[in-house]
């Protein structure tokens, strides 16, 4: 009898341990079955891990902010070569390489229904004035060497500046002609794509070499 019962739990111990190990699956008894490779991929590994210094954290920290910080476009030109050596420079020391970029500018050319020279300011207020009560626009000259003088309208085709004389000849303006205020050209324009609140103070730097050219927000 005791060898009966031995022999039972030897057998029992046996089919347990193949069902256990899934050697009896082709049969179809066996443990479920679980399978999932994707979690171990996603388990982290400790050898993997490296503990951050106060000063690496508090530097990301900083990163992280600077990136969320809103940022300006500004644009600043036309310059020309000789002007355009010197803001390099200006910019190179001031501003990190990545912050500006020095763009190729075309520059159109420019006509305007001129009235001038005039001999005297006196003489260029009282054009003013009539010109004013003839309900004429007036425009800023751009070129220093037509003053004193007046411009009642810029075109970038001479065409359409001899048109623009023709109607105001019609309404009575008879001492008005074109000329050309500027010639075609190419220059450089400089662009900071992304000034935030950090950069502006750098700005300082390269003011001087700036001259008279103001940064102004991005037009494209």
């Amino acid at each position: 009898m005791l060898r009966l019962l031995a022999l039972a739990l030897l057998l029992a111990n046996g089919v347990y341990f193949a069902w256990s190990e899934g050697l009896l699956l082709a049969y179809g008894f066996g443990p479920a079955q679980q399978s999932e490779p994707q979690h171990l991929a996603q388990q982290i590994t400790p050898a993997s891990l490296r503990l951050l210094s106060a000063m690496e954290f508090k530097q990301i920290e900083e990163q992280v902010k600077a990136e969320r910080e809103p940022k300006e476009c500004l644009q600043a030109g036309p310059f020309d070569d000789a002007q355009a050596a010197v803001l390099r420079q200006s910019l190179a020391d001031a501003l990190p390489a990545d912050a500006w970029s020095l763009e190729a500018l075309h520059i159109a050319p420019r006509w305007i229904v001129y009235l001038g020279k005039y001999p005297n300011a006196e003489a260029l207020a009282k054009k003013r004035l009539e010109i004013a009560a003839m309900n004429l626009p007036q425009e800023p000259l751009e070129n220093p060497a037509l003053e004193p003088g007046l411009s009642l309208g810029g075109f970038e085709a001479k065409a359409e500046a001899d048109a623009a004389l023709l109607r105001l000849t019609a309404r009575g303006l008879h001492t008005a002609r074109v000329v050309q205020e500027r010639a075609e050209s190419h220059a450089l324009q400089l662009t900071l794509p992304a000034v935030a609140a950090a950069l502006k103070p750098k700005l300082e730097g390269i003011r001087a070499a700036l001259g008279a050219k103001t940064l102004h927000a991005c037009t494209k």
